[in-house]
């Protein structure tokens, strides 16, 4: 038997259209961030991305992505680049940033709660913020 192929926004077999619709806060936010993204590249200047992993933790330890944040991050993938650096350690007094350079995205964010015992490894570099 052939069934039907759904198109994008259609809601799934079974789910009501108002199911199938995503938070609007979470598209502005997306909306806003793919703004600044490409705002970003058309200037020319170096952007940084942030894994799916890392935006939720940056949720979850409310860790605000501000447009001066984003301007530090990528301006610590820079300098890391010119060093030859692969993965860093990016951070300041209340959070940090796991980057991958090669890719200018973020892997993984914490609080300074968080920071107390952990271990980084995996790490070639750290940048303060």
């Amino acid at each position: 038997m052939i069934e039907k192929i759904q198109g994008p926004g259609q809601p799934l077999r079974g789910e009501s259209a108002a199911q199938s619709r995503k938070p609007e806060g979470g598209q502005n936010a997306f909306g806003s961030m793919l703004r600044e993204q490409l705002d970003a590249k058309a200037r020319g200047a170096q952007t940084v991305n942030f894994s799916k992993h890392a935006l939720e933790r940056a949720e979850e330890r409310g860790i605000e992505l501000t447009p001066t944040l984003m301007d530090r991050l990528a301006s610590s993938v820079e300098k890391a680049q010119e060093k030859g650096a692969t993965n860093i350690l990016a951070f300041d007094d209340s959070r940090a940033f796991i980057i991958n350079i090669p890719y200018g995205r973020v892997i993984t964010t914490m609080s300074q709660e968080e920071m107390k015992e952990n271990i980084f490894t995996n790490i070639d570099g750290a940048v303060l913020l």
